[in-house]
């Protein structure tokens, strides 16, 4: 399945997270990760921000998508990161 992860977390824990998703998805720009992962890794990746992550301060959304066949992506102004395979 083909992952968006956005999150905002406590300064404290920035650094912890990012370097975390850095593991199972492609960093594209602050707070935003993206890339296909199998339902094993996207259950790990999930267990392990959990345990990161401060549920009562610290927000995280998940968006799934099943297929790319009807998805687009652009780009305005400044692409972040440059490496990674991206749709």
């Amino acid at each position: 399945m083909y992952i968006i992860l956005v999150y905002d977390v406590g300064e404290k824990r920035v650094q912890k997270v990012h370097k975390l998703l850095k593991k199972y998805l492609n960093w594209v720009q602050n707070s935003v990760f993206e890339g296909e992962l199998t339902d094993g890794k996207f259950e790990e990746m999930k267990i392990e921000l959990n345990k990161r992550m401060n549920t009562e301060e610290d927000s995280t959304i998940i968006y799934s998508l099943g297929s790319l066949k009807y998805t687009g992506r652009e780009i305005i102004g400044v692409e972040k990161n440059l490496t990674g395979n991206l749709l």
